[in-house]
This record gives structure tokens, C-alpha cells and sequence, in this order.
């Protein structure tokens, strides 16, 4: 590597590389979280069910997300991570905007099976590039900060889609969140630079060649703490997704709230998100210092104690007293986000790290993202036509869904026993 590729890579640089992937990221989930606001006027739109709009929101976009999404990552991991991710944001991208084309259940089907295929190409380049830029004891902290994302796009999605749908209808807001995206593509493409493979550790790699991907999935699955650390992550998202999708049609339906009144509140409960998750990076890093498994300890407690909060939320009759209660899990359940993406790269070997990232999240998206929205619009449908809650079924789905954090925590705590064995395989093969 020569003092040129080193020395393109200043603090103030990484900076701004690191921005601009989290502005990605934002727009990543803006895309992928309009749809949650969206349920209700959708649901009268296009004369859907429950089943169908969690099929939509959760299945449907998890097959293809997670499937496409390990071939992407390989060839992210074979040659240019900027441009794989600038090619797909520009796909999920054109692919909302066509959402508000759709006429009926299929044609939106079709549209977001587009944004599914195009943020598979996500997350994997951009972790594989953070963790080129930044040292392992401060990679947590930058993967927490690209992964405030999450929390920002989600709020500005719930902001946007609630009083676009509000002031024009749910078709323009899919235009409006959709079309910016194609142009920050270009911003991507021409301004983002693709950081040496291994200069955060100062290794220069002997190989080009990426490893075969069975080869990845081996080596991740035999490490225990990696398949402890991706089921509880995975059942966390379970929960999350499931809340953040379902979360406004049941404020609306148990409490009357519009989706405008509900965009706002969101998005201020979205405060509380970005600091749970920067914190748990942050704590993550520091922690870690004095024993590697607060990365996974850490998260484990801060889910724990999250559960009980969200039961509360759930079944209180005061909406605005649940509203506020619910920033409690909406910072605790942001704490996992940092510790699990840097663990799993500080596992692998440096041409398996946006694989590597890909697997992690095929687990975590094909249990969480797939099951956690059609778990719980099948168990409201059921609870709904098998007792007298009616509207209220929702509520009860999702206080339903809240065992499986528990068994999460359980499994975050238990990941950490073989931890530093595992971390020290990790050390042999750079």
C-alpha cells in the first residue's frame, strides 16, 4: 500500500465518508420504513387484509432482500464496493418512487420487491468500507454512528409519509421520499473513494482473491458466540420490525391517532433511538476494553430491561403517557446495533468482511424483517376473529411478540462464553 493510499484517507476525509454513508443509510430507511405509516390508507386504497400488508411489509421484502443480498456482498468483496452501492441505491430508490404507480396489491408487491433488491447492496459494501477506514477499538462507535440510519430515516419516513399522505395522499409520498435518492447515487459515485482493504490494521493484503462464499458460511457458522450473538440479534429484529411496522395502525386504531399525529410523535421518539444506538457503540468500545464480551453483554441487558417498558405501551389506555413511555424500548432496543455489526467484522478476515456483514444480515432480515411484521398481522387477523378485542387485537399481537426479546437476551448473554476464543481465531487469519 503506498504513503499516497494512506495519506488519502485523513481524519477529515473519513469524516466525511462516514457522513455520507449514514446519509445513505437514512435514505435506505426512510425507503424501507414509509410503508409502516402508510398501512392504513393503503389498506382502504387497495381493499387488503392485515396478513397481506404484513406479507408486504415483512416476507415478501425479506426473500429477496436476503437472498440477493450475498451476491451483492461477493462482489462487493471482489472489486468496488463504492460503485455495487451506488448502483443500488439508485435502484431502491427509482423503485419507491414507483410504489405510488401501484393500482393494486400486486403492483406494490412488484415495486417493493425493487427496493428490496436494491437495498441488499446496502449495508454490506458500507461496513466492509467503514471498517477499512477506522481501528478495531474504535470500529463499534463508527458502525453505531453509520447505523444511526436506522433511527433517522425511520423517523424521517414516519415525519414525511404521515403528513404527505395527509396533505396530498400515499401515492405522492412515495414520490417525494423515492426521487432524491437517484441523485444522491451520483454523489456516491464521484465523490466517495474506495478505502484500502486492511489499512485500518496496517495489513497489506498478499491476495486479491476473495474467499469462496461456502468457505465464509463455514467459518462464521463454526464460531459460537457468532451463531449465539445472529439468532439473538435476529429475534431482536423479530421484535423491532414487527413494533415499527405495526406501531402506527395500532396507536391509530386503539387510540384514534392519524398517521400525521403519529408522524410527529415518531419522530421525536426517534431522538431517543439515535442516542441508544450511538451509545451502545460508544459504551460498546469502552467497555470492551476491559473485557471483549460487554459487546455482547451490553446488549443483551439493555433488551432485558426494555421489555417490560414495551408492555406497558402497549396495553395502557392513555395514549400520550404510552407515547412517552415508549422512548424507554426505543433507546434499549437501538443498544444491540453497533456491538453485533462490529463483532462480526472483527470475526473474518478482511475479503470476507461485506460477506460477512451479508450473512449476519440474511439472518437477522429473513427472521426479523420476513417473520416479525407477518407474525404479528396473522396474529392480529386470528385474535381478532377468535375473541371480541377487535380493534384492539393489534395491541395484544404485539405484546405477543415481546417473549421472543426475552430468549434474545438470553442468547446475547450466553454468546459472550466463547467470545474471546473466537475473536482470537479471528487475529490468526490476517
Amino acid at each position: 500500500m503506498s504513503e499516497v493510499d494512506k495519506g488519502a484517507f485523513t481524519p477529515a476525509y473519513r469524516t466525511y465518508a462516514l457522513g455520507l454513508l449514514v446519509v445513505v443509510y437514512v435514505f435506505n430507511f426512510i425507503d424501507r420504513s414509509i410503508l409502516g405509516i402508510l398501512v392504513e390508507p393503503i389498506k382502504q386504497d387497495l381493499g387488503v387484509n392485515d396478513t397481506m400488508m404484513g406479507f408486504l411489509g415483512g416476507i415478501a421484502f425479506a426473500t429477496f432482500y436476503t437472498l440477493l443480498g450475498i451476491p451483492i456482498a461477493r462482489m462487493a468483496d471482489s472489486g468496488s464496493r463504492r460503485n455495487v452501492l451506488a448502483v443500488c441505491l439508485a435502484l431502491w430508490s427509482g423503485a419507491t418512487a414507483l410504489c405510488g404507480f401501484a393500482q393494486n396489491f400486486f403492483h406494490l408487491l412488484a415495486a417493493r420487491i425493487g427496493v428490496a433488491v436494491g437495498e441488499a447492496g446496502g449495508s454490506p459494501p458500507s461496513h466492509s468500507m467503514i471498517s477499512d477506514m477506522f481501528p478495531a477499538d474504535k470500529r463499534a462507535t463508527a458502525l453505531a454512528i453509520y447505523a444511526l440510519g436506522i433511527p433517522i430515516g425511520t423517523m424521517l419516513g414516519n415525519l414525511g409519509g404521515g403528513w404527505i399522505n395527509e396533505a396530498f395522499d400515499w401515492r405522492t409520498a412515495f414520490f417525494v421520499v423515492g426521487l432524491p435518492g437517484v441523485m444522491l447515487s451520483l454523489i456516491v459515485r464521484f465523490t466517495l473513494k474506495e478505502p484500502p482493504r486492511g489499512v485500518a490494521e496496517g495489513i497489506e493484503l498478499s491476495s486479491d482473491a476473495a474467499p469462496p462464499v461456502k468457505e465464509v458460511f463455514r467459518y462464521l457458522w463454526s464460531l459460537k458466540s457468532f451463531r449465539l450473538m445472529a439468532l439473538g440479534g435476529s429475534l431482536h429484529a423479530f421484535v423491532g420490525y414487527g413494533v415499527s411496522y405495526w406501531i402506527p395502525a395500532m396507536f391509530n386504531r386503539s387510540h384514534g391517532l392519524s398517521t400525521g399525529e403519529m408522524g410527529i410523535a415518531l419522530f421525536y421518539l426517534g431522538f431517543a433511538a439515535i442516542a441508544g444506538t450511538f451509545l451502545g457503540g460508544y459504551f460498546g468500545d469502552k467497555m470492551s476494553q476491559r473485557d471483549v464480551r460487554w459487546y455482547l453483554w451490553l446488549p443483551g441487558i439493555a433488551t432485558m430491561v426494555s421489555v417490560p417498558f414495551s408492555a406497558f405501551v402497549y396495553i395502557h389506555a392513555e395514549p400520550y403517557a404510552a407515547l412517552w413511555v415508549l422512548a424507554v424500548p426505543y433507546f434499549l432496543g437501538a443498544y444491540y446495533l453497533g456491538p453485533t455489526f462490529a463483532l462480526t467484522q472483527g470475526l473474518v478476515g478482511l475479503r470476507m468482511r461485506a460477506l460477512a456483514s451479508s450473512i449476519l444480515l440474511f439472518i437477522l432480515n429473513i427472521i426479523g424483517l420476513g417473520l416479525g411484521p407477518q407474525f404479528t398481522g396473522i396474529a392480529s387477523d386470528v385474535l381478532n376473529a377468535t375473541t371480541s378485542l377487535g380493534g384492539d387485537s393489534l395491541r395484544w399481537a404485539l405484546v405477543l411478540s415481546l417473549m421472543f426479546n426475552v430468549v434474545s437476551a438470553v442468547l446475547y448473554l450466553m454468546a459472550g462464553r466463547t467470545l474471546k476464543q473466537d475473536m482470537q481465531r479471528s487475529a490468526e487469519m490476517n
